[in-house]
């Protein structure tokens, strides 16, 4: 992917958050499916990129080390696909623009709000502290 007006670029310009242009129809990933279409709570596809939402931590689902992290995983990864589809948004980038395994590390907004914000005020995630913690009792 190059060239000005690819997604690789938009990314990797995306230092500070601007006016929400970005937007697609996103389904639940499937094995064969990794454009735009989410992963878990903060784990999605976006144009051929995947992207993890770098302010936010949410139950693990492959594998989930129990079954109340099992369902709050389903209920992060079902409101990110909500919040997703909601409108137009917006990427930002911070002072890292990948994470260990390659994924994107982007902050997601529309007018000016987090979506991860959104997702801890629901009590489906945890800020990002750079650390796992538990999610099982």
């Amino acid at each position: 992917m190059g060239g000005a007006g690819s997604l690789s670029g938009l990314l990797a310009a995306a230092n500070t958050p601007t006016s929400d242009s970005l937007s697609a129809a996103f389904l639940i990933c499937g094995a064969d499916r990794h454009v735009n279409c989410v992963v878990d709570g903060d784990t999605f596809w976006f144009q051929g990129e995947k992207i993890r939402v770098a302010d936010i931590d949410t139950p693990e689902l492959s594998p989930p080390r129990c079954e109340v992290e099992r369902i709050k995983g389903e209920a992060a990864k079902a409101r990110l696909l909500a919040l997703l589809n909601s409108g137009k948004f917006s990427l930002s980038a911070g002072s890292r623009d990948e994470d260990k395994y390659g994924r994107k590390l982007r902050t997601v907004t529309r007018s000016g709000r987090s979506l991860g914000e959104e997702l801890i005020d629901e009590r489906l995630a945890r800020r990002w502290d750079g650390a796992r913690h538990p999610w099982c009792d």
